[in-house]
């Protein structure tokens, strides 16, 4: 079994660590084994990788609250990089900026690659939207449809902002590069910077014949049939992350996801207790007496239980796996449905049902009853008063 990831303990902060701290740490972290500064050293450079998975997410408070929750599967898949797979690129053009300047440390050569730049990819912003389910769906799992108002890609240009029979042109300002650099002499000798390019924003390309329909941007506001798979055993609360389906990217860039927020509808049947469902079923006073067998609602239909004589009010019967699956990754097993047994006393009586009651009343079981409770009632008091 793989080690847990303790993203505080990899940037030496604290679990209260306020969000400058952790920037500073990130800093301090990558600067030491940024990859320009250990060349080859591929120890260093897992370090380097996993300080940005760290700060990745302790840097969100959606995703540092999941962390926090249940660790690092509460965020693998939701917008981290998901360790092994992380790409050097993606470090830079998402965290480069946090030194001063896109990826210069000054001196050290910019980021990654022999102090390579690297164009600006844009991504699409991300959406949140609400989904009500019922226990049944959340159950099983579902699949739902939405349709979505959303920036979609633009269908004249096909994204890349041109109009027509023209293509995006390398930026004359930082030759495709989407950064320029600069150079000044300071007391510590000449250091070198690299900023984002003014005139193309850090894309590396300009537009000098714009599409009429979306302006050069590249999205257009717009609909789009969502497909989003839900696991079973989700909970109230729950945030699921489904990449690349929130907002086109402005010229081709990264989509953005959507923020799924779980909504429980309540049931007429069942009180949900984490993975267990309650149940509260009324029998009458000959029902609890004499015993019955009698149905209970479940997720998929009825169930028939056995009630035994002399059964009490509070009493709980289990039905064994009849409950809700544990949420992908956050548990094992199936809860149960709890079946909590009340009895009804009735309010109003004829003569004749009247004439039972009062006969029951002297009875020996009757008064048998009443001196238990005595017993127990006494117990307590003494345990209480010592």
């Amino acid at each position: 079994m793989a080690e847990e990831k303790d993203y505080y303990k990899i940037l030496g902060v604290e679990r209260n660590a306020t969000a400058d701290e952790i920037k500073r740490a990130y800093k301090k972290v990558a600067i030491k084994y940024h990859p320009d500064r250990n060349e080859g050293d591929k120890a260093a450079e897992e370090k380097f990788k996993q300080a940005a998975e760290a700060y990745n997410v302790l840097s969100d408070p959606d995703k540092r609250a999941r962390y926090d929750q249940f660790g690092a599967e509460g965020v693998d898949g939701a917008g981290g990089f998901g360790g092994a797979g992380m790409d050097l690129n993606d470090i830079f053009r998402n965290f480069g900026d946090i030194f001063g300047g896109f990826g210069g440390f000054g001196g050290f050569g910019g980021f990654g690659g022999g102090g390579q730049a690297r164009p600006r990819q844009f991504k699409g912003s991300d959406m949140r939207m609400k989904v009500k389910l019922t226990l049944e769906e959340i159950a099983t799992g579902v699949t739902k449809k939405f349709k979505v108002r959303k920036d979609i890609t633009c269908p004249d240009c096909g994204g890349n902002g041109c109009e027509k029979g023209h293509n995006p042109e390398t930026c004359p300002a930082c030759h495709g590069t989407g950064h320029v650099t600069t150079t000044r002499r300071t007391m510590l000798g000449m250091i070198q910077q690299q900023e984002v390019c003014r005139q193309c924003h850090g894309q590396g390309t300009i537009i000098s014949h714009p599409c009429s329909k979306c302006h050069g941007q590249g999205t257009i506001p717009g609909e789009e049939i969502v497909e989003i798979t839900i696991p079973s055993g989700v909970a109230e609360g729950m945030m699921l992350n489904v990449p690349g389906k929130g907002n086109a990217a402005p010229r081709g860039g990264v989509p953005g996801d959507i923020q799924v927020i779980i909504e429980e509808i309540p049931h007429a049947d069942f009180i949900r207790d984490e993975n267990d469902l309650i149940h509260n079923l009324l029998l009458t006073v000959p029902q609890a007496a004499l015993g019955d067998t009698v149905e209970v609602p479940t997720l998929t239909g009825k169930a028939r239980i056995k009630i035994e004589p002399g059964t009490q009010p509070g009493t709980a019967l289990r039905l064994r796996g009849k409950g809700l699956p544990a949420v992908q990754g956050y548990g094992y097993g199936t809860g149960d449905i709890v079946v909590n047994i009340s009895v009804y006393i009735p309010e109003h009586l004829d003569k004749k049902e009247r004439e039972h009651f009062e006969a029951l009343r002297d009875s020996n079981h009757i008064q048998a009853a009443h001196s238990v409770k005595e017993k127990i009632f006494r117990a307590f008091r003494n345990y209480f008063n010592k």
